[in-house]
C-alpha cells in the first residue's frame, strides 16, 4: 500500500468478517497428513497484501468442547463474566467468551491451586496436594501438558468453580498467522492459506488445533464469518525481477513460494527461480504439484529439487538436497541470487542454515568464520530471508 493510500478500516482489533470460498484437500489418498487449501474472499473489504505476506485469523472455538465446559459448571452460558485477560469495559456472556475470546488450553499451575482451595472429596484433594508439592514441579508441568481446561472439570468435580473463576485463568484467544499463498496480481481480492490440519489424542481425548479444524472442518463455504486482518511483511520478491530466487519451503512452508511464483510470472521477471520442497511420500503429499510441473515445463521454473523423506530407507531431507547440489547453489549464490526458507522454525531452518554454511565453505574455500561474513552480509542485503514459525 501506498503512503498516500487511506488506512484500511480493518486491522488486527478490528478484523474483516471474511467468509472462504474454496476448501480442499492437497494430500492424495492414503497420506498419513492432511494440508488443506483454503481461499477466503476478501472482496470490500480495503485489505491489500502482497506475496509474502501472512493472513490473520481468528477461530472459534469447538462448540462440542464449550457445551461440555458450560455442562461440567452447571452453566447456561447466559451468565455474564469478565474475563481479567479480556480487559472488557463490560461483562459479556459466558458461552461468547468460551466460544470466541478465550483459549480453553494450556492451563496453569494457578488453577491447580484454585481447585485446591476449593475440592472438597478427600481423593481430590490429595490428588492435587502431591501436585502441588514442591518437589513435583516437573510432574505437574507435564501432567499440565497432557490436558484442557474441560479435563480439570472432568478430574475435579467437588471443586465446583464459579463461571467467573473458570474464565479468570483463562488466556486470550489469539489470532493464528498463516503464510499467504497467492499473488494479489492474481487474486487481488482472495487470499489463499495452505493449512496443516492438526490432529492428535491426549489422555485418552481427542485434541485439534482450534484454527486449523475451525478452517478446514467448522467455517462453511460463503457462511461462516472468519474474522481475518493482513500482516504485512519484509519478507518479499526481490524488487529486481532480474534476480534469481532460490525457494526451501518443505511442507505447509511451500504456501508463500507458490504466491512468489504466481508474482514472478504476472510480472514477467526475468530471473531464474529454483525451488527445493520436502515432505514425506512424493505420491501423496507434493502439495501443489500440478502447478509446480506447469511452470517447470513452461520454463518459469528452472530447477526443482525434491526430498521425500519416507520414500526410501534413509531420509532424506531438503538440507540434503542443498548439499547434493552444492556447486550449483554457489554458482547461484555468487551470481546475487536471493534465499529464502520458510517452514519449521525448530528444526528444519536450522539444519537448512547449517547446510549454507557448509556449502558456502566448502564452495567457497571459506573457514567458518568467513562463511558466516558471507551469510551476514547476505542478510544484511536482504539476500537471505526466513518466514519461520
Amino acid at each position: 500500500m501506498s503512503d498516500s493510500a487511506p488506512a484500511c478500516a480493518y486491522h488486527k482489533d478490528h478484523p474483516f468478517p471474511a467468509r472462504l470460498v474454496e476448501n480442499r484437500l492437497l494430500n492424495k489418498p492414503g497420506s498419513h497428513k492432511e494440508t488443506c487449501h483454503v481461499a477466503v474472499d476478501i472482496a470490500g473489504s480495503g485489505l491489500t497484501y502482497k506475496a509474502g505476506d501472512s493472513l490473520g485469523v481468528f477461530p472459534a472455538n469447538r462448540p462440542g468442547e464449550v457445551a461440555e465446559i458450560l455442562q461440567r459448571l452447571g452453566a447456561t452460558g447466559e451468565e455474564l463474566v469478565a474475563p481479567l485477560m479480556l480487559k472488557l469495559a463490560a461483562p459479556i456472556p459466558l458461552r461468547e467468551a468460551l466460544a470466541e475470546r478465550l483459549a480453553l488450553a494450556k492451563p496453569t499451575r494457578k488453577i491447580v491451586e484454585t481447585l485446591a482451595a476449593k475440592a472438597t472429596a478427600e481423593a481430590e484433594k490429595a490428588t492435587l496436594a502431591t501436585l502441588l508439592a514442591p518437589e513435583a514441579k516437573d510432574q505437574l508441568a507435564g501432567w499440565l501438558e497432557d490436558r484442557e481446561f474441560v479435563d480439570l472439570l472432568a478430574e475435579f468435580p467437588s471443586a465446583r468453580l464459579t463461571p467467573q473463576e473458570l474464565v479468570d485463568h483463562m488466556r486470550k484467544l489469539m489470532p493464528r498467522l498463516y503464510s499467504i499463498a497467492s499473488s494479489p496480481k492474481l487474486f487481488p481480492t482472495e487470499v489463499h492459506l495452505t493449512v496443516a490440519v492438526v490432529r492428535y489424542e491426549t489422555n485418552h481425548r481427542p485434541r485439534v488445533g482450534v484454527a486449523t479444524t475451525f478452517l478446514a472442518d467448522r467455517a462453511e463455504l460463503r457462511q461462516t464469518p472468519v474474522p481475518v486482518f493482513v500482516s504485512h511483511s519484509h519478507f518479499a520478491v526481490p524488487d529486481d525481477g532480474a534476480r534469481d530466487i532460490i525457494m526451501v519451503g518443505p511442507g505447509t512452508g511451500i504456501a508463500p513460494f507458490r504466491a512468489f511464483m504466481q508474482e514472478r510470472v504476472a510480472t514477467r521477471a526475468s530471473g531464474r527461480n529454483w525451488l527445493f520442497f520436502g515432505d514425506q511420500h512424493r505420491a501423496t503429499d507434493y502439495l501443489y504439484e500440478e502447478e509446480w510441473s506447469a511452470w517447470q515445463a513452461a520454463g518459469a521454473l528452472a530447477r526443482v529439487d525434491l526430498a521425500f523423506s519416507r520414500d526410501q530407507s534413509t531420509k532424506v531431507y531438503v538440507q540434503d538436497r542443498m548439499r547434493e547440489n552444492a556447486a550449483e547453489l554457489w554458482a547461484w549464490l555468487q551470481a546475487g541470487a536471493h534465499f529464502y526458507v520458510c517452514g519449521d522454525a525448530k528444526r528444519m531452518a536450522k539444519d537448512v542454515d547449517v547446510a549454507l554454511l557448509d556449502v558456502i565453505a566448502q564452495q567457497g574455500g571459506l573457514d567458518v568464520a568467513a562463511a558466516a561474513d558471507y551469510v551476514k552480509q547476505m542478510k544484511k542485503d536482504r539476500r537471505y530471508q526466513r518466514d519461520v514459525y
